[in-house]
């Protein structure tokens, strides 16, 4: 089907680009007056959304995922006294429900519970996180097989809210556009926010009940995801045709795999994979390393913390110079950098490990603090533009759907980020006191980080605010899909009627 010179799909897009760019000064009207900020979010999509994103993003992912990461590291190194290389391959496995958030975003969008298309997947995803923290604190001498599911059970309970909340907020996007903007600056804020604070009480937490009491605490952000199931206002819709979820589910994957074979489509995901897997992660190497009395520089649980709450404060920072300075570069020029200054901070960690620091006068804890503000800030500039380039890629009609396999496909390059690092660790025999190949961990990792730049030419070198994909695969998939889809339209003024 040749292209039309105006599909009214495309207009409707550039059209949302448009007024997507309206409030340039979002960003700094949230930071100068955030309590006006808040009340106009609410009262323009109801009190209940933004309480969901503040749950889920800031709670549960930001504040929820920094403990955990810490708490986590602590129990396989102490509880388990798992090896550094069992313990980064631990780490992958409970990422596995993150890889397969296409199903439950096809769940979310085809099969609604009770009437109700979003407000039952929080409150499973609350439950599966609430009880699986609580056996964890609960239980005495637990094998490492049991605490690996309950910690993937825990994981797979914040990727359902995760994908249950970004639907609500495509839904919103869509018919707030001019909005889109303050929406995801609310997400990622909440989430650095949350990050930070869960970074800074972590130390004290680990200190006074131990990495499982702490894996317990997990318990409340799960038990505040549940109430955003109870009370976010969502059109009820009984009498759902479930005969119906048979036929959608082939027409989604129909939709699906034409618009992955599409070249503009395939090709950035390509790279996208290719760059998040070789960069090998070796964290649990060196969070070991941090904590060895010998060959490490012995940090204390509150120094562990205090690392990694100034990280997040490097995150935070990459989040405000990619909105103020970096959002209207090519993808191409800001990947090709982001990906070079990754490689060379990566050599940070080289200076640390061969206590390079100490020449130049710089205690061990405070490069600490520089070289992982540093990644953190990089890794954040990297990042986003991959969001953009990601949101671009969706056609019309599958929006989350398809969003979530993109995101599914980045998870599994970090699986292989993860479990690679893992096999390097255990190739070099870096062990629990065995650290003196560390070092070439460190510089194999920093140079597989320049080999996704020989790849970079699959990227688009278009502008982040220009449409990627064909007008055709507007036509073919955003007009007709969403019409046979139904009902869309409805449930997409769901969360902003008035009660």
């Amino acid at each position: 089907m040749e292209p039309l010179p105006s599909s009214p799909v495309s207009e409707n897009k550039e059209t949302l680009l448009r007024e997507k760019e309206l409030p340039q000064n979002s960003l700094q009207v949230s930071l100068s007056s955030p309590v006006h900020w808040f009340r106009m979010l609410a009262k323009e999509m109801h009190w209940s959304f933004v309480y969901g994103i503040v749950a889920v993003n800031g709670i549960s992912q930001g504040l929820g995922g920094a403990i955990f990461r810490v708490a986590s590291d602590y129990y396989w190194k102490d509880v388990q006294q798992a090896q550094p290389s069992a313990a980064q391959v631990y780490q992958g496995i409970t990422s596995l429900p993150w890889i397969v958030k296409p199903l439950w975003g096809l769940l979310t969008d085809i099969l609604p519970v009770a009437g109700y298309k979003r407000r039952p997947y929080f409150i499973l995803a609350g439950l599966l996180g609430a009880i699986s923290m609580l056996i964890m604190w609960l239980q005495n001498g637990m094998c490492t097989v049991l605490g690996l599911l309950l910690l993937t059970a825990g994981s797979a309970g914040v990727a359902i809210a995760d994908v249950t909340i970004d639907a609500c907020v495509a839904q919103n996007s869509i018919n707030h556009p001019s909005l889109a903007a303050d929406m995801q600056s609310l997400c990622g804020f909440s989430s650095s926010i949350g990050g930070l604070i869960g970074f800074s009480i972590s130390g004290l937490l680990m200190h006074a009940i131990g990495s499982k009491g702490v894996l317990g605490l997990l318990s409340i952000p799960a038990a505040l995801v549940l109430s955003v199931g109870m009370v976010l206002k969502e059109l009820h819709v009984p009498n759902f045709a479930y005969r119906q979820i048979y036929q959608k589910l082939l027409q989604a994957n129909r939709t699906v795999w034409a618009t992955l074979k599409c070249s503009e489509v395939w090709r950035p995901c390509v790279y996208m994979f290719t760059s998040l897997a070789l960069n090998l992660n070796i964290q649990e190497g060196m969070f070991y390393w941090y904590t060895d009395s010998e060959s490490g520089p012995s940090f204390s649980q509150g120094t562990i913390s205090f690392i990694y709450s100034i990280g997040s404060v490097g995150s935070l920072l990459g989040v405000l110079l990619y909105q103020n300075f970096l959002k209207d570069y090519s993808f191409h020029g800001l990947l090709f950098w982001s990906q070079l200054l990754s490689s060379f901070t990566g050599m940070l960690d080289l200076v640390l490990v061969l206590r390079l620091n100490l020449k130049f006068g710089m205690p061990n804890h405070l490069f600490a603090v520089f070289d992982e503000s540093v990644s953190q800030m990089i890794g954040r500039i990297k990042w986003m533009p991959l969001l953009v380039l990601s949101s671009k890629l969706c056609p019309c009609g599958i929006e989350g759907t398809f969003f979530a396999l993109l995101m599914s496909i980045d998870h599994a390059g970090m699986l292989a980020s993860s479990w690679g690092g893992g096999l390097l660790l255990q190739v070099l025999k870096v062990s629990r006191s065995e650290f003196s190949n560390l070092w070439v961990a460190i510089l194999i990792r920093s140079l597989l980080r320049v080999v996704p730049l020989a790849l970079l030419y699959l990227v688009p070198k278009s502008n982040q605010h220009s449409v990627i994909l064909p007008a055709y695969v507007f036509m073919k998939n955003g007009v007709s899909e969403a019409v046979e889809a139904g009902g869309d339209d409805v449930e997409r003024a769901s969360l902003h009627e008035d009660t």
